[in-house]
Parts: C-alpha cells; structure tokens; sequence
C-alpha cells in the first residue's frame, strides 16, 4: 500500500486500511505488509496494533522522516517495532551499481556524487545537486516542529555544513550567529540541532574520554548523512577532502553497526573510537599521510593508547595495508571495501 498513489485514496482511514488488509489475508501463507507514507493515513497506529496483535501478518511501515520519527513510533508502539536503519549508498553499492572495477577511481568519482542514489539518475553534475539540495530541503522540518525562524534554522544548517568534523555545541554556535540586532538563545539553537538530527539530516558523534573512561558532555562532532549535502548547499570550491573522508567513515562505521565516539587522551584527539559488544577500534582518518610530519601527527595519539584493541590510520595511500608499530595503515578504498 502506498499512499502516494491515488488508487489507496479509500484506505485514508484506520478502519478502512484494517479492513482492506484482513480481506487480502490468504490462509497457510506467510503475509507480509508493506504501508508507505503510513502516517497520511487518519489514526492509522490503530489499524497496524490490530494487525499485530492478530499475529498473521508481518508488518513494514515506512514515512516521510520528518512526520514518521523513530522516537514518535517508540511512542505508538511501544515495545512491538524494530526500526531498520537504511543509510544512503555505501562505497561498496556505489561500485557495484556502476559496475566500476578501479577501487581508486571509483573513490574520486564517489567523493564527488556521494550515496543519494536517486542522484545518479542525473547525467549533469549540477543537476544531481539541485536534486540533492533538494532532498535535504528542511521544509519538513519546519512544518513538524513549527519552526518560525527559519533563517536561524537555515544559518544552524550552513555552520554544521562547513564544520563538518570540528568539535561543536549550541553555546559556540549561538556565539557565532549572533549580533546585537538578534538575541539567540542557546536552547534554540539546540532543539534546532536535535531537531536536524531526529530527521537524520546529521548525526550526532559525543566525546569519550579514553583514560577516564567516559563519555564527555559538552562539545560534539556533527557529520552528515551524506557528504554530498555539502556540495549542493554550499558549493565545491573549498573542497576539504580530509574531511569529507572523515565524514564517509563515521557513515561507514554506523553502517556497520558501530557505536561511534569522537576519542580524547592527553588533550589529544582520535577521530573515531568505535564500538560494537565486545570489539573496540581506535580510528585516525587523513586525506594524504605522504609527509613525514602529517603522518607522525596522525600516529602520535595513537601511540599514546595502550590497550590492545585494533588501531588505524586510513587515508589515500593507494597501497597494500601494512603495519607501523601495531597500528594498521590502510588505503581508505580497501577499508570502505572491507578488505
């Protein structure tokens, strides 16, 4: 059923939609259902808590992010969902629906067009971005939360854009943006940020304290959904490739079903500390380590850690993995790769 099209005009209410589905019901079969855009349908938590509770059916609900959350449904349903997370094209599907076969020039070209697939269906690079800006478009968003200021929310957006990687918070972001003529609150400016992070716009990464062994409140990481978000808002003539590639592995480690913390030892930073159960990763990501002084820069914290979990450094070297004194140094191609 997708309430996108016309024909399930009927279904717009619970009882109707309950009814419709009961009638399909085909004995000694398993049956699945499958409900897109659920939430245009009137009290339709209704009809899918009585088709659950029938137990003859397994049941797929899928929404617009912005009036379909994961914490709205942990509310309709509580107890009975198991939400599917589902992240824009990985590296590994990039080369595959392109049939590429260069991991390295696959790389470049996936730097640059990203995983938003319905992109891909646009020959002329400035009409994959007009199409990418326009599904990043915050209007939804807006309309949920009824969001007034939406210059602010746009201003928010263009500063975690352009501080992709950089440690940030409400407090030094309503610092930034504000002047004398607009009093800003940091609340705001907060709920904003969790309310782009509700809708999957970016994803919050905390901080962890690695010899104190916790987890630090203030100042957090905001990496984007899907690095290409960035071009189409802001333009690709100040390309940062160290942090578009950092942007790409803490996707690629939720992908992978990692628990992802920005590392802090000593004052000194570690890209990503990751966790999964009991495996644990300590993961520095650099555009170019050629240079002795960058790559010992890279090393360094690393170092520092003397636990025996896995430690990495991925960037373009466009060689085999090899070893510097435990620490693993891997082309980030062949990592995105899982080789």
């Amino acid at each position: 059923i997708n309430f996108n099209l016309p024909d399930f005009d009927d279904l717009l209410t619970y009882r109707a939609l309950y009814d419709y589905v009961n009638a399909h019901y085909v004995a000694g079969k398993e049956n699945s259902v499958f409900i897109d855009e659920v939430q245009m349908c009137e009290d339709f938590e209704k009809a899918v808590n009585g088709l659950h509770a029938s137990e003859k059916y397994d049941i797929y609900i899928t929404g617009s992010n912005a009036f379909l959350l994961s914490s709205d449904l942990a509310t309709l349903f509580t107890g009975r969902t198991f939400e599917i997370k589902v992240y824009p094209f990985s590296f590994r599907e990039y080369m595959e629906y392109f049939g590429l076969k260069d991991r390295y020039d696959a790389l470049d070209k996936y730097v640059l067009e990203g995983g938003m697939s319905g992109s891909y269906l646009y020959k002329d690079q400035d009409a994959k971005y007009d199409y990418i800006a326009d599904v990043f478009d915050t209007r939804d968003i807006r309309k949920k939360y009824k969001i007034r200021n939406t210059q602010l929310m746009d201003r928010i957006v263009d500063f975690l854009m352009d501080n992709v990687s950089n440690l940030s918070s409400a407090r030094n972001i309503t610092n930034t943006l504000g002047s004398m003529q607009e009093k800003i609150h940091h609340t705001t400016v907060g709920n904003y940020m969790q309310y782009l992070c509700n809708a999957f716009a970016f994803y919050k990464v905390r901080r962890y304290d690695i010899k104190g062994k916790k987890y630090l409140s203030s100042n957090n990481k905001y990496y984007l959904s899907d690095h290409t978000f960035r071009y189409a808002k802001l333009g690709t003539k100040n390309m940062d490739y160290g942090r578009i590639l950092e942007n790409i592995v803490a996707v690629e480690l939720l992908r992978r079903g990692y628990e992802v913390y920005v590392g802090i030892l000593y004052k000194k930073e570690i890209d990503f500390v990751a966790v999964k159960r009991s495996e644990k990763i300590y993961i520095q990501v650099s555009d170019n380590i050629s240079e002795e002084k960058t790559f010992e820069r890279e090393v360094a914290p690393l170092l520092q850690i003397k636990d025996a979990y896995s430690k990495y450094v991925i960037a373009r070297t466009r060689h085999d993995e090899y070893q510097y004194e435990g620490i693993k140094v891997i082309d980030i191609a062949d990592w995105l790769l899982d080789k």
